[in-house]
């Protein structure tokens, strides 16, 4: 009995150390939004560039349709990066944004995807993708698994998903319950099995929280931004707070610049940490280029991971550091 008791004592230790055992892995690339840098964010076309491009993980960013479908779509509206005000010019809310969550997935399914633009149509990155070229669709989390999956399988690759569910709270609010489709979708495609290619990210810790006390076993990263909201988030105490249910955090990078003990701190406490977002368009003025940044955060700073538009140039600054 003794002997049995030992046995299942250390089987069940094993299961709630896996998150960290996934997370030792060597330092990654995550595709933000599929290789944004060269193909519009959160499209097909998007996701197998950034996996040909070399990525170790692909981000989707989740929200939900009316009929209950995970799309992958970065904001909880469509104007950002869709046609929608001209398919459906007045579908909007009394705020002046098209929600998804408004619409079923086969109306979504009638919208094109273009760059992401501001609310005057100029994009914020005016030199990638032309906006009004090509055609793509919003993509469901199911299509986007099912590419990688079949991209996996056709070049013997292992890559990873690494998806983010976006305001969650407000979705269960609106009476979506987001997380239970998630896990649902996950355990369908072999995500909840032990050792799986997969983070789950989300900016909600009561959200991570539960999503932990559901599936132990899952790799979490609690997303920490600037604002005052998350400071907690930003100290020893709050570090402490997250490894009870995280296996990694993703702080923006400027936090990470302002306190560059804040990795270490995290390290301590046996969590990876993946800063956002790396740019080549976007570059802060302190850096020549983009491999130049990559190298501060991956060697310097000693970063696990980075999300990045540029895929390519990260992988390029890791395979120069292995030789």
């Amino acid at each position: 009995m003794n002997t049995m008791k030992r046995a299942i004592t250390l089987v069940v230790a094993l299961l709630l150390l896996l998150p960290l055992l996934v997370a030792a892995q060597d330092k990654i690339v995550i595709g933000h939004r599929g290789a944004a840098g060269y193909l519009p964010e959160h499209t097909l076309a998007g996701y197998a560039f950034g996996y040909a491009l070399g990525a170790d993980y692909l981000e989707p960013d989740l929200v939900m349709t009316k009929d209950g479908v995970l799309i992958c779509l970065h904001d909880i509206y469509l104007e950002s990066t869709t046609n929608v005000e001209r398919v459906f010019p007045n579908r909007h809310r009394t705020d002046g944004h098209w929600y998804a969550i408004d619409f079923t997935l086969e109306e979504i399914k009638e919208l094109s995807v273009h760059e992401r633009c501001r609310g005057d149509g100029t994009p914020y990155f005016p030199d990638r993708f032309p906006v009004g070229k090509s055609r793509f669709e919003v993509p469901t989390f199911i299509e986007m698994i099912e590419l990688v999956q079949g991209l996996n399988k056709s070049t013997g690759r292992n890559v990873g998903i690494y998806p983010e569910l976006k305001r969650p709270s407000w979705h269960a609010q609106e009476g979506h319950p987001m997380v239970e489709r998630f896990l649902d979708v996950l355990r369908a495609y072999g995500y909840l099995k032990l050792g799986a290619r997969i983070y789950v990210q989300c900016f909600e810790p009561d959200t991570l929280q539960n999503l932990h006390r559901m599936e132990p076993t899952l790799p979490l990263v609690q997303l920490i931004s600037n604002s005052r909201s998350y400071a907690k988030m930003r100290t020893e105490n709050g570090l402490d707070e997250i490894a009870t249910y995280a296996a990694g955090i993703g702080p923006s990078k400027t936090i990470i610049e302002t306190n560059p003990k804040f990795v270490e701190w995290a390290h301590e406490r046996r969590l990876v940490v993946h800063p956002y977002t790396f740019r080549k368009d976007q570059l802060p003025s302190k850096y020549k280029s983009l491999a130049d940044e990559l190298n501060q955060f991956y060697s310097v700073y000693g970063v696990d991971g980075v999300f990045t538009d540029f895929v390519d140039i990260a992988c390029s600054v890791l395979a120069e550091r292995s030789e």
